[in-house]
């Protein structure tokens, strides 16, 4: 990987982010970044820069002062940027300073939908492309291209702040916060990409934005809890897909290649949060996480704790998902047909979800039921979005047929 690539998978959102504040225009900051990286391709050709950071902030900078110049309009759009401050709370020696945490707050604006909370993250933040954020929420790339212009818009017209709220107003966005920062995660550890240095910068950029809220806001339970639930699961990263790029099931996987230093910071991380606050969603979720990271081995694994968790969770944060994960631990402590009996009248809210019917075929599977576990990876076969489950399911359809030769 070249230095501009890196620079345009790991500090793209940081680039961007500094840009708008700057220039207080999104698709201006957008156009001008990007004819900055495409004249770094030749302006770099033989070297990067000392500063390539400030290279490209510079330059994008510049372009947008000459195009605003341009269109005469110089004296207004710097009367309208706010004054310059005596302290960049993230301002390092290169001098770009790192607006990120306004900009993700100024994405997850209570005017904004959800949706466009997650896409214009994705987009800005993280630097996916539109393509991308239309795969990851299974639209047309018009589609989305059309809900970002729409919320750019809304941004513009309803004068929403490009800021930090204030105190009094953090609790209620900080959850909404928090919540695109996991979905950001969950986007690149569900491997939405088949690309895997964009799948962990996803992750990266997600754990890496949970701590810049921590250093930023008061100490909270929930953010040590959220920041706990990603390093946990981060942890496994190297051993949830083999050399092929094929899944490797937990109870599967070389626990040796997992990351002790994230699993020991994510444990005392939740233990933290668990006795400092009433447990919530995010601190039981964790909780979980940690469950199954501090098992030596898979058989080790304290499934009658993970059942009691998951039962505070339903009660705390009762969904589908949740209500499926509780049932698939049920079954390890009580079997296959107590699991079944609680998975089964799921369906109705989970018929369209790849995992509810990968779940019952294992059930089914083990309960001797094989035509009917046949039907179910199926199902969940022509659901799976990502070619690496596809071909789990495949291995375990074709282990069923097997089976059946021998038999």
């Amino acid at each position: 990987m070249t230095v501009l690539e890196q620079i345009a998978r790991e500090q793209w959102g940081r680039l961007l982010a500094a840009l708008i504040r700057a220039l207080g225009d999104f698709d201006l900051a957008e156009e001008c970044l990007q004819e900055a990286f495409a004249e770094a391709v030749a302006a770099w050709s033989v070297s990067a820069p000392r500063n390539p950071l400030g290279w490209l902030y510079g330059t994008a900078r510049h372009k947008a002062i000459d195009r605003v110049r341009r269109r005469a309009r110089l004296e207004q759009k710097l009367a309208e940027q706010p004054p310059a401050e005596s302290a960049v709370p993230f301002e390092n020696e290169e001098g770009v300073p790192d607006e990120r945490l306004r900009l993700i707050f100024t994405c997850c604006h209570p005017a904004l939908s959800p949706e466009a909370h997650v896409a214009l993250t994705l987009r800005t933040l993280c630097g996916l492309s539109t393509e991308e954020v239309a795969h990851a929420f299974l639209v047309p790339p018009t589609t989305m291209a059309q809900r970002l212009v729409r919320a750019k818009s809304k941004i513009r017209e309803a004068a929403i702040p490009y800021a930090v709220p204030e105190p009094n107003e953090l609790p209620e966005r900080l959850q909404s916060v928090m919540s695109v920062v996991y979905l950001v995660f969950n986007e690149g550890y569900a491997a939405a990409h088949d690309d895997t240095s964009i799948r962990r910068g996803l992750c990266a950029e997600a754990i890496r934005l949970a701590r810049l809220l921590r250093a930023l806001l008061q100490p909270s339970p929930e953010l040590d809890a959220l920041l706990a639930l990603m390093l946990l699961h981060d942890s496994r990263r190297d051993a949830r897909q083999d050399r092929n790029g094929d899944v490797v099931l937990l109870e599967d996987q070389d626990r040796s290649t997992w990351d002790r230093a994230q699993i020991a910071e994510g444990i005392a991380l939740v233990e933290g949060a668990l006795r400092r606050a009433p447990p919530s969603s995010w601190s039981l979720e964790a909780a979980i996480a940690a469950v199954h990271a501090e098992a030596p081995t898979a058989s080790q694994t304290d499934w009658p704790q993970i059942v009691k968790l998951y039962e505070l969770l339903r009660h705390e944060h009762p969904s589908p998902v949740v209500a499926l994960n509780h049932a698939v631990a049920v079954s390890m402590v009580d079997g296959a047909a107590a699991g079944l009996a609680r998975l089964d009248p799921l369906v109705r809210d989970l018929d369209g979800y790849h995992l509810f019917h990968a779940a019952r075929a294992e059930l089914l599977r083990q309960l001797g039921r094989r035509d009917d576990a046949a039907r179910a990876y199926r199902r969940a076969e022509g659901l799976a979005r990502h070619e690496p489950e596809r071909r789990f399911l495949q291995r375990r359809l074709k282990e069923l047929s097997v089976h059946e030769d021998r038999s």
